[in-house]
């Protein structure tokens, strides 16, 4: 037998195992759509599946149902604050600076990492869809990791603001005018822009076996690279590249601003001064950990961490999707007095 076709009888044999195995998926009812999912549709000196199949959350396939409730919570409010916070920065213009402007940009990456995933999440959960288009797919992938790297640069950034706001008071706002600011949303969004696309090309011109069983509830990179039947050296070499060119660069940038803001801190004379200075930090490095832990930790695990139960990755993967865009309405909006006083005055008609 082949290699070829031995590679895609074994992905076969791993699809109905896959199917079988998972509680949320009527193998019967489904088995009539296996035929059609190992079709391969040719393309450029490649061929691809027409859909993957998203499994949900191996492991807790009984449960899926019910937690499903709480994933949709926070959704829900994710999606309607971060709407709320960028209406009131876009119509208060005395909220045009830059801890608000990239506040801004971070809402709207926030936006658009939960909403590219959590509906087909909620449609797995709760009606068993877990067929996904193969360009859909390629589609999600492209989001996910192109507006991780912007939310990371954009934490950065936010780093940057801080460190010049309590080092350099009297210049802040001659440094970080907004033209500096747009610059800097602008690079961001194209460095993640540019640095992730090569992904998608590189994988739509790969052929894939015939196991199109994808043990998550959406397409990541690495997840969707192990079905390639190909060589992926280069792929994976690359996307080191960019998580370390990406992620450790930004985090060298916030480690070294947060170094500077804490010696500055320190040399406050008036401790009252020091205590607002660590609070206002201190917001921004709870969502900077709540950001990059469960990132680097599902970066890792699908790369070294073969020891580690399945359940655990995947869990992590789709709670990184929706506690950042939650958290970070929490920290900025509601404990940011200015936006606080917008919020209660729009619902309350208080005039402050």
């Amino acid at each position: 037998m082949k290699k070829t076709e031995r590679c895609h009888f074994v992905g076969e044999l791993r699809l109905e195992k896959a199917m079988r195995q998972s509680g949320s998926v009527d193998y019967h009812h489904n088995r009539k759509h296996i035929n059609h999912s190992i079709v391969l549709s040719p393309g450029n000196n490649s061929s691809h599946p027409v859909f993957f199949m998203l499994l949900g959350i191996p492991g807790l396939e009984n449960s899926q149902f019910w937690i499903t409730f709480p994933f949709c919570a926070m959704y829900v409010v994710a999606v309607i604050g971060n709407i709320t916070l960028l209406h009131i920065i876009r119509i208060d213009h005395t909220l045009y600076e830059p801890m608000y402007l990239f506040l801004a940009m971070l809402a709207v990456t926030d936006l658009v990492l939960s909403s590219s995933t959590q509906p087909k999440m909620l449609a797995i959960f709760w009606f068993h869809a877990h067929e996904i288009d193969y360009h859909a797919c390629l589609t999600q992938v492209f989001f996910i990791h192109a507006f991780s790297s912007v939310g990371s640069g954009v934490l950065m950034a936010m780093a940057l603001d801080r460190f010049v706001a309590i080092c350099f008071p009297l210049q802040h706002s001659s440094i970080l005018t907004p033209s500096v600011v747009t610059k800097l949303g602008a690079a961001v969004m194209m460095r993640g822009l540019l640095w992730v696309s090569p992904f998608c090309f590189m994988m739509s011109r790969m052929p894939f076996c015939h196991n199109q069983v994808i043990p998550q509830s959406y397409c990541k990179h690495m997840a969707v690279l192990k079905l390639v039947c190909a060589d992926t050296r280069i792929n994976r070499g690359y996307g080191l590249f960019v998580a370390f060119s990406v992620v450790g660069f930004d985090i060298v940038v916030i480690s070294m601003s947060y170094i500077m803001i804490l010696r500055a801190v320190l040399r406050l004379p008036s401790g009252e001064a020091c205590l607002k200075a660590f609070g206002t930090c201190a917001s921004h490095i709870c969502v900077i950990l709540a950001f990059y832990i469960p990132a680097l930790f599902t970066f890792l695990t699908h790369r070294f961490g073969h020891h580690v139960p399945r359940l655990v990755p995947v869990l992590l993967a789709n709670l990184y999707l929706l506690v950042p865009p939650m958290l970070n309405l929490i920290i900025y909006g509601v404990r940011t007095k200015q936006i606080r006083d917008r919020v209660i005055q729009g619902c309350c008609g208080k005039a402050f």
